[in-house]
């Protein structure tokens, strides 16, 4: 069984937000995930929130560095070395 991540990060949204979350099984990770997008993010547990959340799953761990939706390369280089 290979790990699973699903990264803020890599969505755009009202406020920028830094979380990672990785789990061994996809329902542990989407149980702790939708918790945080209700706690953190202010969304309603739905059917439609779980498959969004399922969608935005890949396998392994999450990258320590990701760009944010919208940003150019250069932008990204620039806040690293802040």
């Amino acid at each position: 069984m290979s790990r699973k991540f699903i990264d803020c990060r890599e969505f755009p949204g009202d406020t920028y937000c830094s979380v990672a979350i990785s789990a061994d099984s996809e329902d542990e990770l989407i149980e702790i995930a939708v918790q945080h997008a209700i706690s953190a993010h202010k969304h309603a547990d739905s059917p439609e929130l779980r498959s969004a959340i399922r969608s935005m799953m890949h396998d392994g761990m999450p990258p320590e560095h990701v760009m944010p939706p919208g940003a150019s390369t250069g932008a990204a280089e620039s806040a690293h070395r802040h």
